[in-house]
């Protein structure tokens, strides 16, 4: 049995104060240029896939996740690339397909997009759509999506993407289809979504216990198979929040500032508490959301959430917030040094 491993980024950029010291947000332009770096590490040390995030706001340093992609698709060979997310209903289905096929090209076949409605909305007005339709777009926008990705040829009459009469939509990918999946944040409406359409399904656990997800994994599968497709060909990935250090005292030194600094945030605009390390500890315990400690403490908590799950990949999200570009790197490094192994170890005969 093959689990997939991988990373996924927002691409985090604020000052916050680490342990040795305050630890100024670096430019976005070099935000961007270590991401790239970060990227060809764990495709070097052989992880699965890496997922970028899309945001128009001043602490995330990427709004085009799949040009900076296409960057590191030049230095890489193996690694899958992906949106994580394309928030499809402020985007247009035509240039988000011809952009990824472009990727596809660029990278020999290995681009996915990972749609979702995204956790923010500052892409609406600056593009020019109305809230009052943010169920309706991405209902419509996601139907032509899949009609480009099926048919090189499309003619497309909707309410709120202009019509258009039979066209062609290219480049095409070179190979098959664009592996396209819907992420969600564990919405019920998600899931029913994407398994009456057949597509695989990213959850993103953020809080709480993981284990709370299979009743959405349940009626994903279920509302799939009433819809003809086969539940056991759909893949299921969860994406949670992570770091990983030598010990697992050290990997909270590092990990509580920059989580902090990111959860404060955004909780001075939607009104959550101040994070503090009471509830650090009960996120990284074996009930919690986030995948931190060291590589044995790690491994063994995904492992336990792909059986409980029934998982085909797992993806930890890092950093969380800004962290030092060198101690990234060395997450990522332990991740596909020691990690893995374990993980794949104990999968390699189920």
């Amino acid at each position: 049995m093959k689990i997939e491993l991988g990373l996924t980024s927002f691409a985090d950029n604020v000052d916050m104060v680490m342990p040795d010291g305050t630890q100024p947000a670096v430019s976005n332009a070099q935000r961007i240029r270590d991401i790239v770096e970060e990227i060809e590490l764990a495709d070097q040390l052989g992880l699965d896939i890496y997922g970028l995030g899309e945001h128009h706001r001043p602490d995330y340093a990427v709004s085009d996740p799949v040009t900076v992609l296409a960057a590191a698709a030049s230095r890489t060979k193996h690694i899958k690339l992906s949106s994580a997310v394309t928030v499809l209903s402020s985007d247009d289905p035509v240039r988000v397909y011809q952009r990824y096929a472009t990727l596809d090209a660029v990278s020999n076949g290995r681009a996915e997009i990972m749609i979702g409605r995204g956790s923010f909305i500052e892409s609406f007005p600056l593009f020019g759509y109305n809230l009052n339709d943010y169920e309706d777009l991405f209902n419509e926008k996601l139907q032509l999506l899949l009609q480009i990705n099926e048919h090189e040829v499309v003619s497309w009459e909707g309410k709120l993407r202009p019509s258009f009469d039979p066209t062609g939509i290219y480049p095409r990918v070179e190979h098959g289809k664009l592996p396209i999946s819907i992420a969600t944040g564990g919405t019920p409406e998600s899931s029913l979504r994407a398994g009456a359409f057949g597509l695989p399904i990213t959850y993103a656990i953020i809080g709480g216990n993981p284990r709370r997800f299979t009743r959405n994994i349940e009626i994903y599968k279920s509302v799939a198979e009433s819809y003809g497709h086969n539940p056991d060909e759909l893949s299921v990935s969860v994406h949670s929040w992570g770091y990983i250090a030598e010990t697992d005292e050290e990997a909270k030194k590092e990990f509580f500032p920059s989580l902090k600094a990111h959860h404060d945030i955004l909780g001075r605009e939607r009104g959550w508490p101040s994070f503090d390390e009471n509830m650090l500890e009960r996120e990284i315990g074996s009930h919690g959301a986030i995948y931190l400690g060291s590589p044995e403490t790690v491994a063994q908590k995904i492992i336990d959430t792909v059986e409980t799950l029934g998982l085909n990949r797992f993806m930890i999200h890092t950093p969380v917030g800004s962290m030092p570009h060198a101690y990234v790197m060395k997450s990522i490094r332990l991740f596909g040094e020691r990690v893995k192994p374990i993980v794949d170890k104990y999968f390699e005969n189920k």
